[in-house]
């Protein structure tokens, strides 16, 4: 496999008329998690990938499972766990931020443990994808992630890290960022807005972040619509956002994450992987769900 990715994917319950959750009459059911975004992406782009999780023995789950199998994402790994129902979330978009409601205590995926890690690994990817959604859902999940981390690197892959702070899912920030931190600082490739890290480590630019950061081998920092920057050993590039109609925000995180990754697997310098992000991520700011609807302009 070109890319593994591990973590919840969930339904997702979006208004499809323009209007709000209250008062829309038409409403699309979808998928969505940081993890299955970025493979959903990758496999669009024509990049061998494979999802790693658990879903419920329910509706909702074979539904996500048919999807995500129908864009040719590898589920082999993928547990039905009969003790978890497939978690939900319902969007409600706007353009300067979508207000989220998640029904997904208990979940199926939340029951992740270190043989989901196992399995992950087992598929020998070139680079396995996390996010630090993923260690804030249980104790075992977080088990799950230090497990893929170890046993990745154990086999000469490389891991990709998704900071993805989600306030509501850990007790404090403290916790969070010391946590995150952590995490970050044993992967090989990381990504993290801004915004994030000011809330996190009371950081105010992206040299900020690399201070806190300083042996990641490749950390990408997102100024929002402004630019982005990557820090590579102790070279700087950094590569201005483009101009975008703003429909919904939510997911542009993952596919930036994803159009990345696209170009770091095909060899492309650290100005060409900024590029490919802000390209990816521009295809979901046009989009109410959280991912591209369209396929990538640049394929393989």
């Amino acid at each position: 496999m070109d890319v593994v990715t591990l973590g919840e994917c969930m339904g997702q319950l979006v208004p499809s008329d323009g209007r709000s959750v209250a008062e829309a009459e038409e409403f699309l059911l979808a998928q969505a998690g940081a993890e299955s975004n970025v493979a959903l992406a990758l496999a669009r782009y024509g990049h061998t990938v494979a999802w790693v999780s658990r879903l419920g023995a329910d509706a909702l789950g074979h539904r996500i499972r048919r999807s995500l199998a129908a864009e040719g994402i590898d589920l082999t790994a993928v547990m039905t766990e009969p003790r978890g129902p497939t978690g939900l979330f319902i969007k409600d978009p706007s353009p300067g931020g979508s207000r989220v409601t998640y029904y997904r205590t208990g979940s199926a995926a939340s029951r992740m443990d270190e043989t989901d890690a196992a399995r992950a690994v087992e598929l020998h990817p070139k680079l396995l994808h996390l996010s630090g959604i993923t260690p804030a859902l249980s104790n075992s999940c977080a088990r799950c992630v230090d497990a893929a981390i170890r046993a990745t690197h154990s086999a000469g892959g490389a891991v990709s890290f998704d900071v993805n702070h989600r306030l509501a899912l850990w007790p404090d920030t403290d916790t969070a960022a010391r946590t995150l931190a952590e995490i970050a600082g044993r992967c090989d490739v990381v990504f993290v807005g801004l915004d994030e890290a000011a809330t996190l480590w009371r950081t105010s630019t992206p040299d900020d972040v690399r201070a806190v950061l300083p042996g990641v081998a490749e950390l990408v920092v997102k100024d929002g619509s402004k630019e982005a920057v990557s820090f590579r050993g102790t070279d700087r590039v950094s590569v201005p956002a483009p101009r975008v109609q703003v429909v919904e925000p939510v997911g542009a995180g993952d596919a930036f994450a994803a159009g990345w990754i696209h170009a770091f697997l095909d060899g492309g310098s650290p100005e060409d992987r900024l590029r490919s992000g802000h390209s990816a991520a521009a295809s979901a700011l046009e989009s109410v769900t959280d991912f591209a609807v369209r396929r990538p302009a640049v394929s393989r």
